[in-house]
């Protein structure tokens, strides 16, 4: 299921997301934002990935055995 968001964008911010549809690097609109979204989840995820793995090799990682040791 799909949901409708309405956005309001500044001319300059509009021009820009018609331009990279026109040049075809998006079939629609919402493609680019879709993009935007993913890009920032995988950017979170990374960060999140990066810190856990200071925090191992600093010794502060806790080696997880089974489900339980997630409590």
């Amino acid at each position: 299921m799909r949901s409708v968001i309405n956005i309001s964008l500044p001319k300059s911010m509009a021009d820009l997301v018609e331009k990279e549809v026109k040049k075809g690097k998006f079939a629609t609109k919402s493609e680019f934002f879709r993009m935007l979204i993913r890009e920032r989840e995988e950017g979170f995820l990374l960060k999140e990935l990066k810190e856990s793995q200071k925090e191992i090799a600093k010794g502060e990682g806790k080696i997880l055995r089974s489900l339980k040791d997630l409590r």
